[in-house]
């Protein structure tokens, strides 16, 4: 199937409450940056931490990658403030530090198999088997960003070690594929209505201020989401597609 034609299938998915998604247990969101999780799955974190569910957060990558030419912000530094930025979002969302587990595999580099690649399904497996999870969430195989498509690899490795929990892809970069890219079959899965929330994601969102301001002012080349795409994913629904 087309990207053109599958993006307008997600957009199409049935509305549906969390419950449905996710009828019992915890959640565990997998994102391959730090920002992902708060512009993918912001309004799943809030509604599951309302209804008292235990929430996990996995950031595979050490997010270093978005300012490599930085001298104020060198590797290190960079790491850290990445992660205190995400601290700072999902608590604009209610979840406490402690339930974040950062990987700090190499951004860009991720692997899909091998050694480091088990140990981060192993890890994974490990927290979704600690907060009673019954569903994982991780970012699509057909995002056009090497560690997205790694992160699915390995969420996939760690779901032959958790029998009986769903899952599901959040698209990210998914939205920005060329429209004759093949994908695959049509979507399964639903919308999630996050009207409510999205105030709150909005925050999160903006707590990466690496990511979102000028705040890294020596790297002219470094990254910047783009007001239009904050706007995208701040919008009624959040997307959730069911991996078979």
């Amino acid at each position: 199937m087309r990207a053109d034609a599958f993006l307008e299938a997600v957009k199409a998915l049935p509305v549906a409450d969390l419950g449905t998604l996710v009828p019992e247990g915890g959640l565990v969101v997998v994102a391959p940056h730090p920002d992902d999780e708060s512009l993918g799955c912001g309004g799943l974190i809030v509604q599951a931490l309302r209804q008292g569910r235990d929430v996990r957060v996995v950031i595979v990558s050490n997010g270093c990658g978005s300012h490599p030419n930085s001298k104020a912000y060198p590797h290190d530094r960079l790491r850290d403030l990445r992660e205190a930025e995400t601290r700072r979002a999902m608590a604009e969302l209610g979840l406490p530090a402690e339930h974040i587990r950062f990987l700090r595999l190499p951004d860009g580099g991720v692997p899909s198999r091998g050694p480091e690649a088990e140990a981060a399904a192993d890890a994974i497996a490990a927290i979704a088997r600690e907060s009673g999870a019954g569903g994982l969430f991780v970012t699509w195989q057909h995002d056009p960003h090497c560690d997205h498509t790694a992160s699915a690899a390995i969420v996939d490795l760690a779901r032959a070690r958790l029998p009986g929990v769903a899952a599901y892809a959040y698209p990210v970069w998914g939205w920005t594929l060329p429209p004759e890219r093949e994908v695959g079959e049509a979507p399964e899965g639903y919308r999630l209505v996050v009207s409510e929330q999205s105030a709150a994601k909005r925050r999160a969102i903006e707590a990466h201020a690496s990511q979102v301001s000028g705040l890294i002012e020596d790297d002219p080349s470094g990254f910047q989401l783009e007001p239009a795409m904050i706007d995208r994913f701040c919008g009624p629904h959040e997307w959730y597609i069911a991996l078979r």
